[in-house]
């Protein structure tokens, strides 16, 4: 789960709701991911997600929601790992601050390139 200094670091961007949102999106996958690797650097299978998912006591509320869950972290995990092939770190080693300066010179790229003037 994120922690309050991870969340005040993702707050702590100057980039638009939308980005932020997503990157609490990728923050928290990048928490659950840690935690059912259990110390591992390698991603855990889908059999490992689901086990992890069922041990957790916030999730027994609605179990329906648990397949969703994994599907989307399953999803966050290729995403973490390009961001981890960018900054040269496996993906479980990836921290809150990596994925700021992600998002933040992901930002810059696209007003950079919306910046250029067109070449003739």
């Amino acid at each position: 789960m994120l922690s309050e200094n991870d969340l005040q670091e993702l707050e702590s961007t100057l980039l638009p709701a939308l980005e932020r949102h997503h990157l609490r999106l990728l923050a928290h996958s990048l928490r659950c991911l840690q935690q059912a690797a259990q110390g591992s650097t390698a991603f855990p299978a889908q059999e490992g997600l689901m086990a992890w998912a069922h041990q957790q006591a916030n999730l027994a509320v609605d179990p329906t929601f648990i397949p969703v869950l994994v599907e989307q972290l399953a999803k966050a995990a290729v995403q973490l790992e390009a961001i981890g092939l960018a900054l040269h770190k496996p993906p479980l080693a990836l921290e809150i601050i990596d994925l700021v300066q992600w998002g933040q010179q992901q930002a810059d790229e696209r007003l950079g390139n919306t910046l250029k003037p067109p070449e003739h």
